[in-house]
């Protein structure tokens, strides 16, 4: 038996055998390719349902909490059955046009950055299984502190339970498993539903968050769907670099 905090299950080990490295690594990187393209279908959304319910959350969260760390308010989150979402936020005006345009920035954008946390987190297995937990009670306690829909208030805390019982009743394999595929989804919900991104109009909710960037960055809003398109895929391979990289 291992040690915690040394490297855990076969996947990530520092002596495993290449090839098994390979397999895994292969395999999250496969499944980050079918999410992403399942997404672009119209039945997509509902083939990876729970995953399209945890994707507009951390799309939602990174815009909410962006507005946090820059002085505002996050006033409440809405989730629906049909995996759409908004944040409902407020923003210093102190900070000029630079704070609207992060907060937009924010929500395509923090499910990528914490993906990378997750990834990171599966090279030892008490960050892991830390990473799980923290998540699955995050999930809780957005529920209690901004959630306000009706179906966001079944779906998100059944998330954050079913991620703490992998987190505290399953062996460490499966932990390790969870924390690099959820890191994986979360760094590729920025493609969820890809067409968004280069986008002008979100429909009845206004501009998109592209638009947005426009608006207040200048650039036209198709630059900004293209280097968050970018910057997603480098970061998710980057991350994966590092998660499989022996010391």
């Amino acid at each position: 038996m291992r040690e915690p905090g040394k490297h855990f299950q076969p996947l990530l080990a520092k002596e495993a055998p290449p090839e098994v490295e390979r397999m895994g690594l292969t395999w999250l990187i496969a499944a980050a390719f079918t999410t992403t393209i399942l997404w672009q279908l119209p039945a997509g959304d509902y083939i990876l349902y729970p995953f399209t319910i945890l994707a507009t959350w951390f799309h939602e969260m990174g815009h909410g909490l962006m507005a946090l760390m820059l002085g505002g308010n996050f006033q409440k989150l809405e989730i629906f059955g049909n995996g759409s979402g908004v944040a409902t936020y407020t923003i210093q005006t102190s900070l000029g046009p630079i704070g609207p345009g992060l907060v937009a920035a924010a929500g395509p954008m923090g499910p990528p950055v914490a993906g990378t946390f997750l990834l990171l987190a599966s090279r030892s297995f008490t960050a892991a299984s830390l990473s799980l937990k923290l998540l699955g009670g995050f999930l809780l306690l957005s529920t209690l502190i901004w959630v306000r829909s009706a179906f966001g208030f079944v779906a998100i805390p059944l998330l954050g339970l079913i991620i703490l019982g992998i987190a505290l009743r399953t062996p460490r394999w499966v932990q390790g498993f969870a924390i690099q595929f959820l890191g994986v989804q979360a760094c590729v919900s920025t493609y969820h539903q890809l067409d968004y991104l280069f986008s002008y109009s979100a429909g009845p909710l206004g501009l998109s968050d592209t638009a947005q960037m426009q608006r207040y960055l200048l650039l036209p809003y198709w630059f900004w769907g293209g280097l968050m398109a970018i910057a997603s895929l480098v970061i998710l391979v980057q991350s994966l670099r590092v998660a499989y990289r022996s010391d």
